[in-house]
């Protein structure tokens, strides 16, 4: 279940739009604004109302809903108008909500993960690790052209291309490389994820989910797995600033970012 926000995050947002999809079918079944941890509040409410049933219906499946942001930063009048829209747009017939909504700044939906990164990203003081960092942005686009809309939330085809897009395949010094412990996927400056490195392999070693990926001599890929929760906890999300024109990067442990 995606994480609610925190203090600085419910500043940033002030009011807000929010969807929920159900994974299953990718529909929009509820739209909805509010402020603070609002879009949360429906994962637990109770009742005969048709939202709370669905919620029920998609995690008797072994799914969540997922829960995207529409439109932030927004006041509660302009939040009123940005909700109305979206239920015009999508019909309110198709969704779940009980009435009509009355009736950017930053438009365009956003998952909860994408929202984390945005508004709490700080930045990194020190590596205590050392860590391969990868800009993955180009080869994210087809990752998100492929799954659309599910591309960032916590689904696992989501979780598995962005690891496909981290992992390779990319033109590295080996031994520096084979060094670091953790590989970084870095996008728009910020860490999204952090892999704990359990070998190189020459480019095209694996299966990858995306088969645009497609590799080339010289290049190398690594398999591994998603970093225990402490070392997870102190670099995803933070900046470590936006990469020269190559993207990968080396740190030892006590660089500082740049």
């Amino acid at each position: 279940m995606a994480a609610g926000f925190d203090a600085h995050e419910i500043d940033e947002l002030a009011f807000y739009v929010y969807v929920y999809t159900d994974p299953r079918s990718d529909q929009v079944f509820y739209v909805g604004k509010g402020q603070g941890n609002r879009a949360f509040a429906h994962l637990s409410a109770t009742g005969e109302h048709e939202k709370v049933q669905r919620i029920a219906e998609i995690r008797g499946a072994g799914y969540e809903p997922r829960i995207e942001i529409l439109a932030f930063g927004l006041d509660e009048m302009t939040a009123y108008k940005v909700e109305a829209a979206a239920i015009d747009l999508i019909g309110f017939e198709n969704l779940t909500n009980k009435v009509v909504g009355r009736g950017a700044r930053r438009f365009g939906r956003m998952s909860i993960d994408a929202v984390h990164a945005r508004l709490s990203a700080r930045k990194l003081e020190r590596f205590e690790h050392r860590c391969i960092a990868i800009t993955v942005t180009n080869s994210l686009e087809m990752a998100r052209e492929r799954l659309g809309s599910r591309f960032e939330d916590s689904s696992d085809d989501a979780i598995a291309a962005l690891y496909d897009a981290t992992r390779g395949t990319w033109r590295v010094d080996l031994n520096r490389a084979e060094s670091c412990e953790f590989a970084l996927a870095v996008n728009g400056g910020v860490v999204r994820e952090v892999y704990r490195i359990a070998q190189w392999l020459p480019g095209g070693s694996t299966h990858y989910v995306d088969s645009a990926l497609t590799p080339l001599d010289g290049r190398y890929e690594f398999v591994g797995k998603i970093a225990e929760d402490a070392v997870r906890e102190r670099y995803r999300f933070k900046q470590i600033g936006p990469s020269t024109q190559n993207p990968i990067r080396y740190f030892e442990p006590g660089d500082t970012p740049t």
